[in-house]
């Protein structure tokens, strides 16, 4: 086994010396000096909080009193983004614009505030073609993004002064600089789901057999997130697509610890194959679904020029969706689901049909797939202990991290040369039907690598962010935050950053 540089010795420093097996809070000598630990001295609040909801009694995923979406996923510093915000009945509101991030554990920093503002209800499009509902609401304030705002992720709370509901729009503030880390948000996913404003997301539809996973229904990024609709009930996240509930916990322990992180979103890598490559490595993290076809060839090619990737995530990379005009001619505001990576598979023929477009086997990419059942819980157990990725975990074979896996997960290993399964078990839905998993490893071409974990849940092991709840699916839940997973997350680090 090599020694370990500096930068894995101090995190199995961290994790030898912590109560309770947890990595502490860095000290200011042992974090790293990035622009990112220097960006989270700067003063935190925890008021980024939502305090108080109410969802409508007939669109329960909704909340009319207000409501509002960002006319741009992504923007970088010094370009223009609109808020476009309804509130039924008629009421003045303030924005406050916040980055997430660590921030001494308060999670956030207040960026602007935009007080005064006439609020008033805006129309509910109509079902367009392929089910669509897009918005064309009147901004109500335009922001100029300042240069010095750092990358990373933004939310823009709404809050009424008619009444003391609230709720998010969220947005993503990119850059160019050569980081260590581009941390991707799995945008197209949020919109995916998102049912707004009742049942319009891409699983719902009008189809005789009620197949969830099919074509011919498109999804419209001009519109609010309404509530998340399953796996986890959190309320408090409404307007921040599913970055609360899956990705943050692994933003904030990146920055807990002074990571040289850059965020972007799925558009970005479908623009730019440079978004990838100007980093050392790329992470998907959470729940990581629609991949555009441009997006997977960006990454495959990302791969073969050395960059390293880390699928913290699950059901990654499932399905093909076309980045879409919107009605107004805005580039990447619509997706459908056109296509199945690697095709239909056996099994799968009872939830998808008519998804023509032909794309690879996701697994030529990740290392694994999607498999059937691909819903379920399960532990994530460890099966090559002397792997380095375990270095300083403590790991033995067979040693299991509870509830790690859910509640999608990859397995069925591609045959690809030296590939090594680091972690594999069985999974069971609610209805007690087993599936499996494994977790994979392989090297790139130019000593690279490329990680599985194999598990939606991941970042639910890394930290617990102020107002974070825990999923719980098919009978099972993760614990929080866990060394092992932290170690095994720094070790990948160490070695893709020194």
């Amino acid at each position: 086994m090599p020694t370990p540089n500096r930068r894995e010795a101090l995190a199995l420093a961290a994790l030898a010396g912590a109560p309770g097996g947890l990595v502490p809070p860095v000290s200011g000598a042992e974090r790293r000096k990035t622009v990112v630990a220097a960006e989270n001295e700067k003063p935190g609040t925890s008021d980024w909080q939502l305090t108080y909801v109410k969802f409508d009694a007939k669109a329960k995923y909704r909340q009319s009193l207000i409501e509002g979406y960002c006319t741009r996923t992504s923007v970088a510093a010094g370009e223009k983004i609109a808020f476009c915000v309804s509130t039924d009945p008629a009421s003045a509101f303030t924005i406050d614009i916040y980055r997430l991030g660590y921030y001494g554990g308060t999670g956030g920093r207040l960026m602007k505030s935009i007080p005064g503002l006439a609020g008033r209800p805006q129309p509910v499009p109509v079902v367009g073609a392929k089910r669509l509902r897009e918005c064309q609401w009147e901004p109500c304030a335009t922001l100029e993004v300042p240069k010095d705002w750092f990358s990373g992720v933004y939310l823009a709370k709404l809050s009424a002064t008619k009444h003391r509901y609230q709720s998010y729009c969220t947005f993503i503030v990119r850059d160019d600089r050569p980081a260590d880390i581009c941390f991707q948000c799995s945008t197209n996913t949020w919109q995916a789901y998102n049912k707004w404003p009742e049942t319009h997301s891409l699983y719902d539809n009008d189809r005789p057999d009620k197949k969830p996973l099919v074509s011919g229904v498109r999804v419209s990024f001009d519109r609010p997130y309404a509530k998340y609709p399953q796996v986890t009930d959190n309320p408090l996240s409404l307007g921040s697509g599913e970055f609360l509930l899956f990705e943050f916990p692994f933003a904030y322990w990146l920055e807990q610890h002074g990571y040289d992180v850059t965020y972007c979103a799925n558009e970005d890598v479908h623009n730019s194959l440079e978004t990838v490559t100007r980093r050392k490595a790329f992470l998907s993290v959470g729940h990581d679904e629609y991949w555009s076809r441009r997006q997977y060839d960006n990454c495959l090619e990302a791969v073969r020029r050395g960059v390293n990737f880390g699928f913290f995530s699950g059901n990654s990379c499932c399905f093909v969706v076309p980045m879409l005009e919107s009605g107004t001619k805005v580039p990447n505001r619509v997706i459908e689901r056109v296509g199945r990576y690697g095709g239909i598979r056996p099994g799968e023929e009872p939830w998808m049909a008519d998804l023509p477009e032909e794309a690879p086997n996701e697994s030529a990419l990740i290392g694994a797939q999607t498999v059937t059942p691909f819903n379920g819980s399960g532990d994530w157990t460890c099966t090559k202990p002397e792997h380095w990725i375990f270095a300083g975990t403590g790991m033995k074979k067979g040693d299991k991290i509870p509830g790690l896996v859910g509640w999608e997960f990859h397995g069925d290993p591609a045959k690809i040369a030296g590939l090594e399964v680091v972690a594999a078990g069985t999974t069971l839905t609610g209805g007690e039907a087993e599936s499996h998993y494994e977790a994979t490893i392989y090297s790139g071409p130019k000593g690279n690598t490329v990680f599985n974990a194999s598990t939606i849940f991941w970042s639910q092991g890394l930290s617990a962010p102020p107002g974070h709840w825990l999923p719980y699916v098919h009978n099972g839940r993760p614990h929080g935050p866990d060394a092992r997973v932290q170690g095994i997350t720094a070790n990948l680090l160490a070695k893709w950053t020194g």
